[in-house]
């Protein structure tokens, strides 16, 4: 015969019914949705099992909603023209910015590079630029977005991209020039002819007065400039060439044409 079971429990949370399973008191079956398993100490194996369902109600049960607080931190991408940077390249901010950074470079090469982040050539060319910055620490590269200082750009004349000029000392603005990956030589060969080992007489020029007054005059730039009074030039004064030979005066003249007749005739007379 088959034992009849008294207690134990299957519990099923989709027709929240309760079955009561036992075996000798011991608690040997449990049935569940995802598994069935038997513990090894039941004694009922190849036996019978007497399975009866209670009807009944699931116990009470205190669930509380717990609100969790999540914070994702997502790192800010790196554009492009960050990457590589070196510590002598610097990225300008304004009109006046640059001026300042050109007039204090000293006898220091200044390399002006523009760049637009939507520009292919830019792009492709700037680890390069990266590479000859890292490899000339004492030269300066001032960076220049575009797209942030279109105005400004409009006021320096620079109309094409990528674009680049060179300035040192009290000569200025040396060369500047276009090119891109396909003309790195041209940017090499000036890098190579105006990095050489030179003291300039005199502070640093930086941009040209055109270009000063052409930023000043911009309503879209914070930038003040007064154009420098050039000084009057003087005419030298003319002198009249003085003569090795002085003239005598008439009188003394006289007397010796006189002397020289009397003598004249005292040798005549003898």
């Amino acid at each position: 015969m088959a034992e009849l079971v008294s207690k134990g429990s299957v519990f099923s949370p989709f027709n929240h019914r309760s079955s009561s399973i036992s075996l000798n008191g011991r608690k040997s079956f449990v049935c569940s949705l995802s598994r069935c398993s038997i513990q090894p100490a039941s004694s009922f194996l190849g036996k019978k099992l007497l399975v009866e369902i209670q009807k009944g109600k699931l116990p009470n049960r205190n669930l509380h909603a717990v609100p969790v607080q999540m914070t994702l931190l997502i790192g800010k991408a790196m554009k492009w023209w960050e990457k590589g940077i070196q510590p002598n390249m610097k990225e300008i901010t304004s009109a006046q910015e640059l001026v300042d950074s050109l007039s204090e470079a000293g006898d220091k090469l200044v390399i002006v590079d523009f760049f637009s982040p939507g520009c292919a050539g830019c792009r492709a060319l700037h680890p390069k630029i990266c590479q000859f910055a890292e490899r000339n620490p004492n030269v300066l590269f001032l960076q220049v977005n575009y797209e942030t200082h279109k105005s400004m750009c409009y006021s320096l004349n620079v109309h094409v991209l990528p674009f680049f000029r060179f300035y040192r000392g009290a000569n200025g603005r040396l060369c500047s020039f276009s090119c891109t990956n396909a003309t790195i030589k041209k940017f090499k060969d000036a890098l190579a002819k105006h990095n050489t080992e030179r003291c300039s007489l005199g502070p640093a020029k930086g941009l040209e007065e055109s270009e000063l007054l052409a930023l000043a005059a911009n309503k879209d730039l914070c930038f003040n400039y007064t154009k420098k009074e050039e000084p009057l030039l003087t005419a030298p004064e003319v002198r009249e060439p003085v003569s090795a030979i002085k003239e005598l005066p008439l009188s003394l003249v006289s007397k010796a044409r006189q002397e020289s007749e009397d003598k004249a005739l005292a040798v005549s007379g003898r």
